[in-house]
């Protein structure tokens, strides 16, 4: 074991018992039936700002680390495109649902759509988190490897064993107080790399990158197909953000919740810009290591003493734990609550706060499983949960809160369906991450058949009690963008084929369908009157 080796491991066990010790203190504040799930809703904005940026930016740091070392400048695209996400739930989302004090969103499905809806759609949401906390741990897991020789998958089991460990304690709380420390260490770790590029490659090594491999330059580089999915996931992302509700939703009102989000999306700009400098500055100084993540501890190898690389990734644990405690955190509230209250209707707070331990035991497992799987290409993992996740809720979430009309038995198949094609997709295309079966992304193809299922499922089973409203702008809107896009991917086919745009266009081209839909199709009177007796038998029985 080297040098380097030992102070990653020193530093990572204090910082971990501090954590366990935060967690034991965090147990305190469990005084309430809502306090393991959302914190009593009573954080502060400050609170919401470090328990958002920890999520996002921690995780979007570490993807940009791998992404700019490989494709250079435009990694940054994958860091705006998080921003946009975060502010457009500021500004559009977080009110809305916190007047709905909405804890998950497959708790939304269900309180909506019925047992089975929410049983379906907890289980989908539950195994798609760990995924989005093994991407993170990955790149401490590398560094780890490098340090001491010990396994990737070794790394990757005892970050979620860790995981598993606090957030047992107090639940919520346990994630405030682990976001909070955190952002310590990300200061250090950012000030750290700054340090580490002055020294090598600085100013000058950017310039003869540059005229040795202009495409690092490129904002392109990466892919229009690519950058255009980093996107339109994190656009889709805006109203399945799970985890990023359950934080910025204990908030002790909208306002609160709102003020941290905006905050937070201004705290993300180190992390991007940090994460491509550091990046491209490895790819500088070790140009052929076998993976981007494997690269950065050897870079700060070659140009810090073993103390301040510790420090570093000591950041870089701050950042995976940022990420997977969130995730495993909102993966476990999903099953244990929501699948366990499907299952059990009676089960109690206190049973419902057990099941959701238990389910942390078993998203360990699953995380420990994915990591075994594939410890490389950590933004793989990132885009992929979203694909699964996403294919499968995002229309059943639209539908809750615009679209009344919607039946159980739709928003089942559609969780189904979109579950299914999007990860058969994936399949087809040998799960790579930037080629793809018939050069369209999974992404696309999973929400396109989400969207159709729930929609002519939903015509079919209303048959007789629909109407039609005549005027509507937006609905008119909709349609003629619907069919615009339609007519672009018919007439531009081969265009849109080859630079990946085709999926794009269809998807929002079915959206825009879907928006119609929404605006022109309701119920009529004996519609009405049959929901409300539905409804008021359900509440009664």
């Amino acid at each position: 074991m080297t040098e380097y080796g030992v102070w990653t491991i020193i530093l990572a066990l204090g910082y971990t018992f501090a954590l366990i010790t935060a967690g034991q203190i965090a147990k305190r504040r469990l005084t309430k039936k809502d306090s393991y799930f959302v914190g009593n809703r009573n954080f502060n904005k400050w609170i919401v700002a470090f328990c958002i940026t920890g999520l996002f930016s921690g995780s979007t740091f570490i993807s940009i680390l791998e992404l700019s070392y490989l494709t250079g400048i435009s990694a940054i695209w994958y860091g705006v495109a998080e921003m946009v996400q975060i502010f457009i739930i500021a500004f559009l989302i977080i009110r809305s649902f916190r007047k709905k004090m909405l804890v998950t969103v497959s708790g939304l499905i269900g309180d909506t759509y019925g047992r089975t809806a929410k049983g379906l759609s907890g289980a989908i949401t539950a195994f798609a988190f760990p995924m989005w906390s093994v991407a993170t741990a990955i790149a401490f897991a590398s560094a780890f490897h490098v340090f001491t020789g010990i396994s990737l998958s070794l790394s990757v089991a005892f970050t979620a064993i860790l995981l598993f460990i606090y957030l047992q304690a107090g639940g919520m709380w346990s994630i405030a107080f682990t976001q909070t420390m955190n952002m310590f260490a990300f200061g250090l770790m950012i000030v750290i790399g700054v340090i580490a590029f002055f020294i090598n490659p600085g100013l000058s090594g950017l310039a003869t990158l540059n005229m040795e491999r202009p495409e690092m330059f490129n904002f392109g580089s990466a892919g229009l197909q690519v950058i255009v999915v980093w996107f339109g996931t994190f656009l889709v992302n805006v109203i399945l953000a799970q985890a990023a509700f359950q934080m910025a939703l204990s908030s002790r009102s909208p306002e609160e919740g709102q003020k941290g989000l905006v905050m937070a999306g201004f705290m993300a700009i180190p992390f991007i810009v940090g994460g491509v400098i550091f990046g491209i500055s490895a790819a500088i100084v070790v140009p052929n290591a076998s993976t981007g993540l494997i690269a950065i501890p050897q870079y700060l190898m070659e140009v810090l003493p073993a103390p301040l690389v510790g420090l570093f990734f000591l950041g870089v644990w701050g950042c995976a734990l940022g990420w997977g405690g969130p995730c495993q955190f909102s993966g476990a509230t999903s099953l244990g609550r929501d699948v366990g209250s499907a299952i059990n209707p009676s089960a109690t707070g206190d049973q419902l706060i057990k099941y959701t331990k238990i389910s942390l035991l078993l998203l360990t497992g699953l995380m420990i499983a994915f990591g075994l799987l594939r410890t490389e290409q950590s933004a793989w993992w990132n885009v992929f949960a979203w694909t699964i996740r996403n294919s499968a809720t995002f229309a059943p979430v639209v539908a809750a809160l615009f679209w009344p009309v919607v039946t159980k038995r739709a928003v089942v198949a559609s969780l189904f369906t979109g579950f299914t094609s999007g990860l058969l997709w994936y399949y087809l295309g040998g799960w790579h991450p930037q080629e793809f079966y018939l050069n369209i992304h999974p992404v696309w193809i999973g929400s396109s058949v989400n969207i159709v299922t729930i929609t002519l499922v939903t015509l079919a089973n209303r048959g007789t009690n629909l109407t039609l409203r005549k005027t509507d702008r937006f609905g008119y809107m909709g349609l003629i963008g619907g069919v615009i896009l339609t007519l672009v991917n018919i007439i531009y086919f081969e265009q849109a084929y080859q630079s990946g745009l085709f999926g794009l266009f269809m998807f929002v081209a079915v959206l825009s369908y879907f928006i119609a839909a929404i605006r022109f199709v309701r119920l009529n009177e004996v519609g009405a009157v049959l929901v409300e007796e539905k409804e008021y038998i359900a509440s009664n029985s």
